[in-house]
């Protein structure tokens, strides 16, 4: 037994020194060898992923600044492409006048009274308006001017727009417009530069009108000079045999150019009174200034107009009130009254006067079909203390106005004296006259 017991002893201590217990020793020391370097390796894929990620978001910024980029690249070249838009309008007249019996006898006149065309819009920021105009007997220009908003409140233009005076943008609800409009004191377009601005509750119009829309030489030859929208100074009787001032008849047999109006300084100012939630009061003043030029053997003069105004909203009713004051000072003794072509036909008119307007409406919302509202009016006007103790001239105009889509139907009964287009002109002392009147118009 004692030899076994020796013999186990030295197998054991031959074990405890041998080279397996040697190897694993080494073995303990390999594995902490390796988890120290996979512990390494995961440290170096963490800062792997790290970067990555820093790579990505890098990549992200550089996407979104491109997408931006490429955001106001796309903004610009809509911006610098045309942003016009197209419209027009085509428009009917139906008459019966009680001093034309042969049209009472045929049950009144049905003629075509307008087509036009239109263009409103934006090219890199400048603003573009234009209207061109086709009537049965002559075409013109309406409009058309090139502007610019500096900023919300201040806005300046260039090209033929409308002379800034009295109530705008018409002093009148009806189709024959007011008696002020057949002297050029109404919806007057001319060639000029101006500006609005509007701080507030205020509104200021400051433009200089060169001269009229017409393209014509010093010389009248009788082709375009009356082929006009709105009406324009073109002569007075002094300098012109032929203008007898008796009727217009007798003016258009003589028509000539004797003057014209040039450099029209035009100022106006209008304040936005809300006196409550449905009342709102606009009064305001204008004034222009401009000269005249004749040919060598005519002479030339000077003229003014003055109005003071008043816009008066009170929930669906709309009143217009103006007085107005106006003179021509031609270097001629002998001049008696002014000449003025417009729709191609020549037209007299005081060469000093003074003028009163009152205008009315309501307008009635209602849904019929496609009819959407009805608008009634009652709009006066009476043009008096002419100089050379002409007659007064009136013009009452009852009607109403039907928007139905597309379609726009003034209906009017007009009553007048010594009124161009209704009875005799201003120059002459006629009849009073009543014409019934439809237009309908279809804008698109």
């Amino acid at each position: 037994m004692m030899k076994k017991h020796l013999l186990a002893l030295s197998i054991g201590v031959a074990l405890g020194t041998s080279p397996m217990t040697v190897t694993a020793a080494e073995h303990n020391a390999s594995a902490e060898q390796i988890m120290q370097e996979l512990e390494a390796l995961k440290q170096r894929v963490e800062n792997l992923q790290s970067e990555l990620e820093q790579e990505r978001a890098r990549n992200d910024k550089i996407e979104q600044k491109q997408e931006e980029q490429a955001e106001k690249v796309a903004a610009a070249e809509e911006e610098s492409g045309p942003d016009i838009n197209v419209g027009g309008a085509v428009r009917f007249n139906y008459t019966v006048a009680d001093n034309d019996q042969a049209a009472k006898d045929r049950g009144g006149d049905l003629k075509f009274d307008t087509f036009r065309l239109n263009f409103d819009g934006e090219i890199n920021d400048v603003i573009l308006s234009a209207e061109w105009r086709w009537y049965e007997y002559f075409t013109t220009i309406h409009h058309a001017w090139v502007g610019y908003e500096f900023t919300d409140e201040l806005m300046a233009k260039a090209g033929v727009f409308q002379t800034p005076f009295g109530v705008l943008p018409y002093n009148s609800h009806n189709f024959y417009f007011s008696s002020l409009y057949y002297v050029g004191l109404e919806d007057n377009y001319d060639f000029g530069i101006g500006t609005t601005y509007t701080p507030g509750d205020w509104r200021f119009d400051l433009a200089f009108m060169k001269n009229d829309e017409r393209t014509w030489g010093p010389e009248f030859d009788g082709s375009g000079d009356t082929d006009t929208y709105d009406a324009n100074v073109i002569g007075y009787n002094g300098g012109y045999s032929g203008f007898t001032g008796d009727t217009d008849a007798e003016t258009s047999a003589g028509r000539a150019r004797t003057t014209q109006a040039i450099n029209t300084l035009a100022a106006r100012a209008e304040y936005d009174y809300k006196v409550s939630d449905k009342l709102t009061l606009k009064p305001g003043a204008s004034v222009k200034y401009g000269q005249l030029e004749g040919d060598a053997s005519q002479g030339d003069g000077d003229y003014y107009a003055a109005a003071a105004h008043l816009i008066a909203d009170y929930d669906r009713w709309n009143v217009q009130l103006q007085y107005t004051d106006w003179e021509y000072d031609v270097d001629d003794p002998a001049a008696q009254y002014m000449t003025y072509g417009y729709y191609a036909g020549a037209y007299t008119g005081p060469m000093s006067a003074k003028a009163l307007t009152a205008n009315v409406a309501y307008t009635l919302p209602v849904e019929w079909g496609p009819v959407s509202s009805l608008t009634f009016y009652n709009d006066y006007s009476l043009i008096y203390d002419k100089n050379a103790d002409y007659e007064d001239t009136y013009m009452n105009v009852t009607g109403m106005a039907v928007s139905a889509g597309g379609l726009y139907t003034y209906f009017d009964i007009i009553n007048g004296k010594n009124q161009p287009f209704v009875a005799n002109g201003m120059t002459s002392d006629g009849e009073s006259n009543t014409i019934f009147n439809i237009n309908v118009g279809y804008y698109f």
